[in-house]
């Protein structure tokens, strides 16, 4: 358990502003002092936002990254950027995504960025909030690479790439980070028709070196591109087998499923702490603060508050950032309602 009742946070991503979409669409005018105020300006609004709402954790919000995943095949070598999606047109999903071909062995030689991403950081941040990095896990990774002669099936991808998150992830304890979210999506995603067992397997080597050194969490989630959800909506077929995950929190989304399988929090909480999303990022309607406060009652009744954090489903990346703030506010207002309450 850790000493903070009731924690505020976020998964990772937070949105945009809008001056960076529009600066993003002609990169190539800027010099590479440009590039550089513009990466540090867009930290900067991200961690205002959030130390504005007064969460107990906050992150860079993702800001120098396509997507929460997409960035980082531009550290990898032995794969050839983006081939052309099967659709391009109707409606947004994910099938309008390029993958990548395997063109040799998969290496990070770099590293995954996202070490540099975190000193970014905490050069940045205020005193106060604990800072937290995220980053994808290896079989999230390997979802947009396409198998080879060499690398058969998307496994034999994600053996590949898991010790290169691996050597990232120890990267980033070694530079001081004391709290870091893996983010493995796809597991939640495909737990159904996969083994959870071997999944969990894989996220457990991941993470296998750098257990007990930081706060470790995962966030079980059923996908948010372009606001809409690819997975199967179902807790069921991963537990009781993500409970042996090696994490000290678990983040559920909650609020956008009206809390079905809430009795979840009190499997968990008995051998885990519980991040719960209480905020919908896929809708535009603005929580008020006795809302949270009542969602945060509701998950009372399941842990203990030593137990529970709280958080939006997912990412802010594909909410606007008027609603993100706005959301971000009432959810930390709302949990402060409750600590005052309970006297903690």
């Amino acid at each position: 358990m850790r000493e903070c009742p009731l924690r505020t946070t976020v998964v990772g991503s937070y949105p945009f502003p809008g001056w960076l979409e529009f600066a993003c669409q002609t990169l190539e005018k800027f010099g590479s002092a440009d590039l550089n105020e513009l990466r540090e300006d867009a930290v900067i609004v991200a961690i205002h936002d959030q130390a504005a709402a007064g969460l107990d954790v906050i992150t860079d919000g993702e800001q120098t990254r396509v997507d929460f995943n997409l960035s980082f095949y531009g550290f990898l070598e032995g794969i050839e950027i983006e081939t052309k999606p099967a659709r391009r047109f109707g409606p947004p999903a994910h099938d309008q995504r390029g993958k990548h071909t395997v063109s040799g062995e998969l290496l990070a030689p770099r590293g995954l960025g996202a070490v540099e991403e975190f000193e970014r950081l905490k050069r940045l941040a205020p005193r106060g909030p604990t800072l937290k990095a995220s980053l994808p896990g290896p079989y999230t990774l390997s979802g947009r690479l396409i198998p080879n002669d060499h690398y058969k099936d998307r496994y034999a991808l994600t053996e590949a790439l898991l010790p290169l998150v691996r050597v990232e992830l120890e990267s980033l304890v070694n530079a001081g980070c004391h709290e870091i979210t893996v983010d493995e999506p796809s597991m939640s995603c495909y737990a159904h028709r996969a083994d959870p067992k071997r999944l969990v397997n894989i996220f457990n080597r991941t993470v296998d070196s750098i257990a007990g050194r930081c706060r470790l969490s995962t966030h079980l989630c059923f996908g948010n591109y372009k606001g809409r959800a690819v997975g199967l909506r179902r807790y069921a077929p991963m537990f009781p087998a993500f409970l042996d995950m090696r994490v000290d929190e678990i983040h559920l989304e909650m609020a956008s499923r009206e809390f079905a399988e809430i009795e979840l929090i009190r499997q968990i909480a008995e051998k885990k702490d519980v991040a719960v999303g209480i905020i919908d990022v896929k809708s535009y309607y603005i929580e008020t603060v006795e809302e949270v406060a009542a969602r945060v009652r509701l998950c009372l009744q399941q842990a203990p508050p030593e137990r529970l954090s709280f958080a939006p489903d997912c990412g802010l990346s594909q909410t606007a950032r008027w609603a993100a703030r706005l959301k971000l506010k009432n959810m930390v207002e709302g949990v402060k309602l409750v600590r005052q309450e309970m006297k903690l």
